[in-house]
Formats: C-alpha cells, sequence, structure tokens
C-alpha cells in the first residue's frame, strides 16, 4: 500500500510470549517506511500495554501509526476502534500493512466505517441473544445469571472481576486525556487537592472529578504501568506563600499560550481568592505570581 499521510511513520511491534521474537514485525515495519519502531510483550488478550498507551498518548498531529497486522494493535474489533479514535483526535492516522485499513486514504477511512457497523451490529445481536435466553430460562422456570457466581466459585467471582476492571479501564480511557498529563507533571510535587482544582478548572461540572475518584483512576494507571508509581507518592509540605505560585504555574505549564487574563478565568473558575483575598483576579497578580513561581524553579517542574 503506498504511503498517504505526509508525517512520520512509526511502528509498533507486539508479541504474545518471551518465546517469540518481534524480528519480522521489525524488518516489515522498517521496509514499510518506519524511522522508529516500538515493542511490547505482551497477550492479545491483555488489557495492560503500557508501551502502545505511552505511544498512543504522544503520537504528533500528522503522524501514523503503522501494525503489521491489526491483531497486533487490538485485542477485540472495539478495541481497534477506541484506539483509532484517539488517534484522529489527536490528528494522527492508523495503517496496517497486511490489512486493508489506512485511515489517511479515503478507502481507508471507509473500510473503518464498516468495521465499526459491523461493531454496533454485532453487540445490538448479543443483547437481543441475551434478552431471548433470559426470557426463555424464565418460562422454563430458571433463575437468570451465572451460576458459577450464584454457587460462588472463585473462577468465575475471577471471570467476572477481570471482565469489569475491563470495562472500567476503557471508560477510564475515555477521560485520561483531562487528566493523566495533569497528575504526570504534578504529582506528587502538589498536594492532591491542589492537583484536582487544576483538572477540574476547565471542564464543565458534569465532567469534573472528585478526590477519591480521582485517586482510584490513578492507582488503577500506575497499576497497570501507565503511569509511574511515584505519582502516589505523600507531598511535600509547601510554604503557605508558596501555594498559589505552584497552582499559577501548573496551569502555565499544561498551556504555554495561555495568556494572562485566561489564568485569571481559570482562577475564578476554581474560586482561588487572590493574595489579598479577593474574589477577582487581575492580569497584574497573576504576572507577578507566576514571576515569583519562576524564581522557585516551579515554571521549569510544570512543563
Amino acid at each position: 500500500m503506498a504511503q498517504t499521510g505526509k508525517g512520520k511513520l512509526i511502528g509498533y511491534a507486539r508479541v504474545s510470549t518471551e518465546d517469540q521474537s518481534n524480528a519480522a514485525q521489525a524488518q516489515a515495519l522498517k521496509a514499510a517506511g518506519c524511522t522508529e519502531i516500538h515493542e511490547e510483550q505482551a497477550s492479545g488478550g491483555n488489557r495492560a500495554r503500557p508501551v502502545l498507551a505511552r505511544l498512543v498518548e504522544r503520537i504528533k498531529p500528522g503522524e501514523t501509526l503503522v501494525v503489521v497486522r491489526i491483531d497486533r494493535l487490538a485485542r477485540s474489533l472495539s478495541h481497534l476502534l477506541e484506539v483509532i479514535e484517539k488517534l484522529e483526535a489527536k490528528g494522527a492516522f492508523f495503517r496496517s500493512i497486511v490489512d486493508p485499513i489506512d485511515t489517511a486514504s479515503p478507502q481507508g477511512k471507509f473500510t473503518l466505517q464498516v468495521l465499526g457497523a459491523a461493531a454496533e451490529f454485532e453487540r445490538a445481536l448479543i443483547r437481543e441473544r441475551t434478552k431471548a435466553g433470559l426470557q426463555a430460562a424464565r418460562g422454563r422456570g430458571r433463575v437468570g445469571g451465572n451460576p458459577g457466581l450464584r454457587a460462588r466459585d472463585p473462577a468465575a467471582i475471577r471471570k467476572v472481576k477481570l471482565a469489569r476492571q475491563d470495562g472500567y479501564m476503557e471508560r477510564l480511557g475515555e477521560t485520561a486525556k483531562d487528566w493523566m498529563p495533569h497528575v504526570r507533571r504534578l504529582r506528587p510535587d502538589m498536594a492532591w487537592e491542589d492537583v484536582l482544582r487544576v483538572i477540574n478548572g476547565p471542564l464543565p461540572p458534569d465532567r469534573r472529578w472528585t478526590q477519591s475518584r480521582l485517586q482510584r483512576a490513578v492507582k488503577a494507571y500506575v497499576r497497570d504501568g501507565f503511569l509511574e508509581a511515584t505519582v502516589l507518592g505523600r507531598a511535600g509540605l509547601r510554604q503557605r506563600d508558596d501555594r498559589l505560585p505552584a497552582i499559577v504555574a501548573a496551569i502555565k505549564g499544561a498551556d504555554p499560550e495561555i495568556t494572562l487574563q485566561e489564568i485569571c478565568d481559570r482562577l475564578e473558575q476554581m474560586r482561588e481568592r487572590t493574595p489579598r483575598g479577593r474574589t477577582s483576579w487581575q492580569p497584574s497578580s497573576v504576572k507577578m505570581l507566576l514571576e515569583r513561581a519562576e524564581r522557585l524553579g516551579l515554571l521549569d517542574r510544570a512543563k
């Protein structure tokens, strides 16, 4: 397939066991024009793919993620579509060498639409079969549900827990862009309550986080290798006068192009009071705090 994207081609190779080698995949990816190749050893059904997660998070607009076959990337059709949606949100593309998928081309986009329709059709069929099965069971006087769970079978319980964890991680993946970059930059230097205020500042009310929910999400990402364990460390004591400069530096670090007035608006949304205890912020106050943050070395740390 001819190259259609204008940006860099980045390869991703995965094998399932330590006995397998990525060499054949790496050779095919190099032949396809990939100048950068990331390798990972994980089973197809394993949701913990830290190499892939970091690659999707850091890919730049115009770049293309390339795999030899789609089964090297995703564990299911829904997982494949989820990864491609994340790439598209970043302005990046996806290409499979063997399969007819190249989201930088009209033909590839059409194939993706067909796959999306097939996935939705499959989900609808599963829902219908489940409803029909439950109705038939009730008609025969049987109780629906998992018999292994009713019998407290450890294997059945473990299977259900893993399925719930998979669903939870997929839901977290949809919101990770709202909180994960802030946690990676600010923890453990900043206390959880202040990190939470920085995260929630630009979010609409229905998408804001509570501290317990945020910490649960971070622990799950640490467990699966998406975040370093150091983010869970205890925050050091900060001088009272250093708190506002740290918050302003965090906002500036998240968006280096943000204006002084926009920082004022963000602080007011966070209901943060000025050094003099007022609720209305002025650009001059923000500029003063940024200068103090720079003297304290907080701006460099926030970037």
